[in-house]
């Protein structure tokens, strides 16, 4: 308990726990919105913060941080991301399909049975990421349909994929958000906005309430990533119990590690313990399949 308390004392807004917390805060996400996209809101509405869409039992669910629509009802997704994720197995950065299945996931919560499509509201999915991404520099990237024929013709489908780097050297972006981006990357304090988002994080962390609730919720992932290593060893053991019965120790270990790298969901180092294989083995195994 005194680890997660001395974790929770060193939350920053780049914790998603913390800046669903601020920007649950409207004054503060409105502004972050409108100074963003130069714009002006008269309010906002949260629709639901860290929502999980799950459209179907067979589908991979997405749990989105903050769901905010203005008043003209256009609807807004941010996300904070930290680390540029690569899929191991394909050795692919998972951002770019992960923005595409955030747009179709929020587009069907946002479109009831029977609705024309026509009532889909506007759209932006912004990811406010700690990395760049593409390595241009660019304080924004922002992705709209166009036209390879004609890349002046753009369809007119209302969706906006923004995503921020606040790592970023050059662009049009205003004085508040370049405050941001450096309250993000190095917790310095530079304008009156970014001291509302310090001032608002020192309050959650005086607040018993919000840090039970995250002391909650880290114990709870930490009895799920338990669980599962132990469901892991298990069904590791069941697979090479079933390949021992039909050939010789040496390609049984092979065998139950090929099984397990194609589940696809093993660590190479829990393979290798599990197998008695060396992790040389193990990644000469994953280069072949």
């Amino acid at each position: 308990m005194q680890d997660l308390a001395t974790k929770f004392a060193n939350l920053t807004i780049q914790s998603d726990f913390i800046f669903k917390k601020v920007m649950s805060r409207k004054r503060i996400c409105k502004h972050l919105l409108e100074e963003l996209l130069q714009i002006e809101i008269t309010d906002i509405n949260y629709l639901e913060a860290e929502k999980t869409l799950e459209p179907e039992y067979t589908s991979r669910g997405i749990r989105l941080d903050i769901i905010v629509a203005d008043d003209k009802n256009t609807h807004y997704n941010l996300e904070m991301q930290v680390k540029n994720n690569k899929n191991p197995d394909t050795d692919t950065y998972v951002l770019p399909k992960r923005s595409r299945y955030y747009q179709a996931l929020l587009d069907i919560d946002l479109l009831q049975k029977g609705q024309p499509y026509d009532l889909l509201p506007p759209t932006f999915i912004i990811f406010i990421c700690v990395f760049d991404f593409f390595e241009k520099g660019n304080y924004v990237y922002t992705f709209k349909k166009r036209c390879l024929e004609d890349l002046e013709l753009e369809l007119p489908d209302e969706a906006t994929t923004m995503i921020l780097n606040t790592k970023g050297t050059h662009g049009d972006i205003s004085q508040d958000i370049k405050s941001f981006y450096d309250y993000v990357n190095n917790h310095i304090v530079t304008t009156d906005f970014t001291k509302q988002i310090d001032d608002e994080i020192s309050y959650l962390k005086l607040d018993t309430k919000v840090r039970r609730e995250f002391m909650l919720m880290e114990a709870r992932l930490l009895d799920e990533r338990r669980e599962g290593k132990a469901e892991g060893i298990a069904e590791g053991k069941e697979i090479g119990i079933a390949e021992g019965k039909e050939i010789g120790l040496a390609e049984e270990k092979l065998a139950t590690a090929k099984r397990m790298l194609a589940k696809g969901c093993y660590s190479l180092e829990v393979i290798a313990e599990l197998t008695n294989l060396s992790l040389a083995d193990v990644e000469k195994l994953k280069e072949e399949a």
